[in-house]
């Protein structure tokens, strides 16, 4: 896997994926940023929030669940003191469908958490993170 990133003006970057992909990064204004874009820790806090969502997709459809949407809501706290990386992770779930099953759903989120998604398994080895769930039944 590979990726390029190049600054453009201020604090703004363009990243590029190895599979040609590209977004726009920028600063916060008291850092000589515009604020015109996500920063690079949001966007890995999204990089994970993408990473478990495919996972619990595509469990549940294996499952023959009958999911009908994902959404993943997550909440982090850094660290006061440079580095300031991530401390605590909160994920919450909201999975819809008619008739999903309770444990189909909870088993899901403990494979990408415990298994799968490379990105949460990444981050919880330097924080904590916790996940919850509710079903709402579409």
């Amino acid at each position: 896997m590979k990726a390029r990133v190049k600054w453009l003006d201020n604090m703004s970057f363009v990243g590029e994926s190895g599979s040609g992909h590209s977004i726009v990064m920028d600063g916060a204004p008291d850092s000589g940023g515009r604020n015109l874009a996500a920063r690079p820790m949001e966007m890995v806090l999204m990089g994970m929030g993408g990473c478990t969502a495919f996972d619990v997709v595509m469990i549940l459809k294996k499952a023959r669940q009958p999911i009908a949407d994902c959404i993943v809501e997550l909440s982090a706290e850094r660290s006061e003191e440079i580095p300031k990386v991530f401390t605590k992770i909160h994920v919450h779930y909201i999975v819809k469908g008619r008739g999903l099953s309770e444990k189909q759903v909870e088993k899901a989120i403990n494979l990408t958490a415990e298994k799968y998604c490379s990105v949460s398994i990444m981050l919880a080895a330097i924080a904590e993170v916790s996940h919850d769930f509710e079903i709402i039944d579409d």
